[in-house]
């Protein structure tokens, strides 16, 4: 309850709230506002569905006006999209965007375990969504932008290269959000040049999805999940060997900058009352 005399919460109010949620201390405050959680949750929600609307909905465009979308142009537009999410709900969220970059923050202690699975299904829920607009808008064409090995390339070669691809996306997401190399809103320069670099690329050989709930969405509302394996291993294994390059080369993670990153501002206000911005935050 709140006390009627200061109109904050108790000691031991906080502390059972911290107990009964099983978080630890630093970011018990954060899940003691739920408006905040949801804040975040819908951020999640909204920043994926405008990266799957731009990355699956340039082929499934292209498709339904027979080419009048190049190639160029849909392999650039998730590049472009990400620096606008991360600029604009990176404070935020952190705009993970990926589960992959999600699980890697997670794993380099910059990110509550508590708070993975919220993320997740917020990134699933707007993949989904940007999909079922698609589908709404132009039907089923060209597979609703679902990612697929492409021509002559097998499973696991795309496995690979998508698992080379999510190692490099998440080695610079971590990179630029380390104190030691913090870039401020550089690193949605970073993050969506690489995003649209990777796609010019090496999209004819794995689509370049780099993104679990990315692939996930088109799977979902198309009914074929015969790639799927591909776009979840390739890009966790990417993550996994990134967090190692990370502990290699900047040892265990956790400062300060790298968590306001990975998690946002809302809980972390300036000395004017104005919340810090992050480091980094997130990804195709």
């Amino acid at each position: 309850m709140v006390d009627p005399v200061t109109g904050t919460r108790s000691e031991m109010q906080t502390i059972w709230t911290r107990a009964l949620i099983g978080v630890q201390p630093r970011w018990g405050r954060d899940f003691d506002d739920l408006s905040n959680e949801w804040r975040r949750l819908f951020a999640e929600v909204l920043g994926t569905f405008l990266l799957v609307l731009a990355a699956a909905g340039g082929p499934a465009v292209s498709a339904y006006g027979h080419g009048a979308v190049s190639r160029v142009a849909f392999v650039s537009a998730p590049g472009l999209m990400v620096m606008a999410v991360i600029l604009s709900i990176g404070l935020i969220s952190g705009a993970h965007l990926n589960g992959a970059v999600t699980l890697a923050f997670a794993l380099r202690h910059e990110f509550p375990w508590r708070r993975v699975p919220g993320y997740l299904m917020a990134q699933v829920v707007g993949s989904v969504l940007a999909c079922l607009l698609l589908w709404a808008l132009v039907g089923r064409v060209g597979l609703l932008g679902a990612t697929e090995p492409g021509r002559g390339v097998s499973d696991l070669q795309a496995m690979v290269m998508e698992a080379a691809l999510t190692f490099g996306l998440v080695t610079v997401i971590l990179g630029t959000a380390s104190g030691a190399q913090n870039v401020g809103p550089l690193s949605a320069l970073a993050v969506g040049g690489y995003v649209a670099l990777a796609g010019l690329w090496s999209s004819p050989i794995s689509g370049a999805s780099m993104n679990p709930g990315r692939s996930l969405g088109p799977d979902l509302v198309m009914g074929d999940f015969s790639h799927f394996w591909v776009y979840l291993v390739g890009p966790v294994l990417g993550a996994l060997l990134a967090v190692g390059a990370a502990h290699a080369l900047r040892g265990r993670g956790g400062d300060a900058v790298a968590e306001r990153a990975a998690q946002g501002t809302l809980n972390t206000p300036s000395r004017g009352g104005v919340a810090k911005s992050p480091g980094s935050g997130s990804r195709e």
